[in-house]
């Protein structure tokens, strides 16, 4: 099976789109940390999304090691 070849622009914007699902989700996770206080509900909403984007980028690392850039 052969591996997909993505030009280098792509990749650079796969890694980019890692990071901000990682760091993204991570500010709204410690926001609904936060917001926890106010207990209207909303402070468990964007700990909960805030963790599945946190953690989408993590599962995105190994398929972006996968890859390999086509010059």
């Amino acid at each position: 099976m052969s591996k997909p070849m993505p030009t280098s622009r792509a990749l650079q914007r796969l890694q980019t789109l890692i990071w901000v699902l990682i760091y993204g989700g991570l500010l709204s996770l410690v926001l609904g940390l936060a917001m926890e206080r106010g207990g209207q509900g909303l402070g468990d909403s964007l700990r909960l999304w805030g963790a599945v984007i946190a953690v989408l980028g993590v599962l995105l690392i190994p398929v972006r090691a996968w890859l390999e850039p086509r010059d």
